[in-house]
């Protein structure tokens, strides 16, 4: 049976991929203080982070339309699977399944599923991944999703941030947090709850600490990791990407290491040096 995986444009995808007929990214939209920047492969990160960094404000985001998600749907393939950003943390999931409905009043029913990632960047990639594998293994539709539910609700998301402007702008820590934090080189290790929200971990003073410090906990989190690929997501830092892939193997064997550059939504948050680990 023929599949197609559509995945919103906060996941990343291997080059070898991005001319893969079985993927599609749709993209999200940025509005930085009216200027409107499309991730898609026009999106220039250079040219974005320079004006996050000189905006007073947070960027908004946009999801794909439930329009485009149909046109992703409009396909020939006998299985349509979607992996979205977390629905805690964007209306992409909402969408998409909106896209699903409007798909089907116009052509009828088709095996179609949305995933929540209940995760983000790095994450969705490795789930569009399983679904390959699932497909490729000769999986049933109803066996992939139950095999990739479970995935999901294995897999453990974690990140460090080289600044923390774009939390502060968005309200998620407050100004005295966000300068205390900066003045002292306070860098907290964030994670996802199983739900698919944000959360602090831990944090250390420095990043190389930090970074440490997520590795600690990806080892200690990781069930079965000689059965699991590590990826890791970076913002204009492959050095930093290397170091903490170094720091990882030091402390437990895993079946692969993927490393890719940042999405641009995922960057709006990485920003310059920030590192994404999902597992």
């Amino acid at each position: 049976m023929s599949y197609k995986i559509v995945m919103d444009s906060c996941g990343e995808l291997p080059e070898s991929y991005k001319k893969d007929g079985h993927f599609e990214r749709v993209p999200l939209t940025l509005d930085i203080d009216g200027h409107l920047v499309v991730d898609d492969e026009t999106f220039d990160q250079a040219d974005f982070l320079k004006r996050v960094a000189a905006s007073p404000n947070c960027p908004k985001s946009s999801c794909p339309s439930p329009h485009r998600y149909l046109e992703a749907y409009t396909c020939d393939a006998d299985h349509v699977y979607a992996v979205t950003l977390s629905a805690e943390l964007s209306g992409s999931y909402n969408s998409a399944e909106l896209g699903k409905k409007l798909y089907e009043e116009e052509y009828g029913e088709k095996k179609i599923h949305i995933f929540n990632s209940r995760s983000a960047s790095i994450g969705e990639t490795l789930i569009a991944l399983k679904i390959e594998a699932c497909e490729k293994a000769g999986m049933s539709f109803e066996d992939v999703i139950a095999a990739v539910d479970a995935y999901i609700a294995d897999q453990h998301t974690y990140f460090v941030l080289e600044s923390l402007e774009a939390l502060r702008k968005n309200g998620r820590l407050s100004n005295l947090k966000a300068f205390v934090a900066n003045a002292l080189n306070i860098k907290p290790v964030m994670g996802a709850t199983p739900q698919g929200t944000i959360c602090q971990k831990d944090q250390a003073r420095g990043m190389n600490r930090a970074l440490k410090r997520m590795a600690d906990y990806v080892a200690e989190e990781i069930k079965n990791p000689a059965e699991k690929i590590v990826a890791i997501s970076h913002c204009n830092c492959p050095e930093r990407a290397q170091f903490v892939k170094e720091e990882i193997a030091k402390r437990i064997s895993v079946k692969d290491f993927l490393i890719l550059d940042t999405a641009g939504v995922s960057s709006l948050y990485a920003s310059d040096g920030g590192i994404i680990v999902v597992a």
